[in-house]
């Protein structure tokens, strides 16, 4: 603690950055492990496990599901969702709570990402009517039936003018979702990390998929573990770092690919399955949070100056090691050093949270997505509230949330036994393809059948003998 004073204090007074901004030494062996040239002078370290596969399957077909969505935004903020598709509705409700609803309707409000999220409310069709009275309860009753007496007659409501729309989106298309072994040579795991993260939060992942015969890659952010960290604040906006993944996922990217993304990094998989949805197989969001568009907090600690935020470099470790982790004992601390999950620089992690300025990801950018969604939250995470989870799963088309109750932020290190088998399941995971109702022939209804039996044709008729005589 007084180290880091001392050398923040030096920083106040000479007006240089504290601590030097390289790539982080790594004492790691080479093998697996690429550095790529993005853009002239910025470099990224990349783990690439290319696995030996001793047998190559073929993958299955899969299943096809229907994507069929209207999503309608209005003048005055309020989005209104139709899902169309019934077999992918059907699907989805059944797999999160049992029941089946082929057809819903979804209506929200647009959130402004500096407020807390409200929840979906999803519309029900009632057969009988609802009023509010003076005094705001509310009261039910068929459409023939006259008000009690002593209630105040109620007075007819003004024609509402109808609402235009400001603008509509309609999403109609099939995609066919098949499992994904580790024995298909089309497949590839991209696994993304977030702020003051490294891809050595990965490390359990990494090595459980590789064994499984999948080819994983796993880049460093720049300015993060052993990318390069280029001085300038501009380096680290989101449309910088999105660049970059964009750039990484083309020289990678297989046929079919599925995408880990952690807090931030799952801004950046959203961004990749906006710009590659034909590529893009499926998609994991480990505590992601909601589905609003990013923009940085005028009122943050980390709008401090770069020396004061490295004298305070203790005390935001330790509430890192509060917030995302649910115990807070040796084991948790030795995590956060071996894995170097939060070893950034102050410069770098100032830039960072500056720079989260994303207005395009809001909830109509989420709603327009048709790749299938794996959510993992921790249940004890104090960064994203499992209420902004829920949202996104009512938002996306098809998504699936599982919440571990043993888990917080960094889940993927308190039980990666959990997370892995999770995702492995998922993986594997398609959709039964129903096969089409049979038609039934035509047949003549028996009482058309039996008025046809009974008639007696008429005799033909001949002409009168008197003519014929004629």
């Amino acid at each position: 603690m007084l180290t880091s004073f001392i050398e923040g204090l030096l920083c106040c007074l000479t007006s240089k950055p504290a601590n030097t901004v390289v790539p982080v030494e790594t004492s790691e062996p080479a093998d697996g492990y690429e550095f790529v040239e993005v853009k002239p002078g910025r470099v990224l370290r990349v783990r690439h496990i290319i696995p030996d596969r001793p047998v190559v399957e073929e993958p299955s077909l899969g299943g096809i599901v229907s994507c069929k969505r209207k999503i309608t935004v209005y003048r005055n903020g309020q989005l209104f969702i139709e899902n169309l598709g019934e077999r992918a509705s059907a699907e989805l409700k059944t797999c999160q709570n049992g029941e089946t609803e082929p057809n819903s309707t979804v209506e929200v409000e647009l959130t402004d990402c500096r407020k807390s999220s409200p929840p979906v409310s999803i519309p029900e069709t009632r057969s009988d009517s609802l009023t509010v009275g003076n005094n705001g309860a509310s009261e039910t009753g068929s459409a023939g039936e006259t008000p009690a007496a002593g209630q105040a007659e109620q007075t007819q409501q003004p024609r509402k003018r109808r609402r235009k729309p400001k603008r509509s989106v309609v999403i109609d298309c099939e995609r066919r979702i098949s499992s994904c072994k580790g024995t298909h040579a089309d497949v590839a795991l991209f696994f993304i990390h977030g702020v003051g993260g490294s891809l050595d939060i990965w490390g359990s992942q990494l090595d459980f998929f590789s064994r499984l015969g999948y080819e994983v890659i796993a880049p460093d952010l720049a300015g993060h573990g052993a990318s390069s960290s280029p001085h300038i604040t501009a380096a680290y906006t989101f449309y910088a770092l999105a660049e970059d993944m964009r750039l990484i996922f083309k020289r990678y990217a297989k046929k079919r690919n599925i995408l880990i993304g952690h807090s931030y990094g799952v801004s950046f998989c959203t961004f990749l399955a906006h710009e590659f949805p034909d590529q893009i197989h499926k998609m994991v969001m480990i505590n992601g949070g909601g589905p609003t568009a990013l923009e940085p907090s005028l009122c943050s600690i980390f709008n401090l100056p770069t020396c004061v935020l490295h004298c305070l470099s203790p005390l935001l470790a330790w509430s890192f090691l509060k917030a995302g982790f649910a115990r807070q004992g040796s084991r948790e601390k030795q995590l956060l050093k071996e894995y170097n999950a939060f070893n950034v620089s102050s410069f770098v992690l100032r830039a960072m949270m500056s720079g989260q300025y994303w207005p395009e990801g809001d909830e109509v950018y989420h709603a327009e997505l048709t790749v299938p969604v794996l959510l993992v939250h921790g249940m004890h995470d104090k960064f994203v509230p499992v209420e902004e989870d829920q949202r996104m799963t009512e938002i996306l088309l098809m998504a699936f949330l599982k919440v571990l109750e043993d888990g917080s932020h960094m889940v993927m290190l308190e039980c990666p036994e959990t997370v892995n088998t999770l995702l492995h399941e998922y993986f594997l995971w398609e959709p039964v393809t129903l096969p089409p109702p049979k038609k039934e022939p035509k047949t003549r209804p028996e009482t058309a059948k039996a008025q046809t039996d009974n008639i007696i044709p008429e005799p033909a008729k001949v002409r009168p003998a008197t003519a014929r005589q004629n």
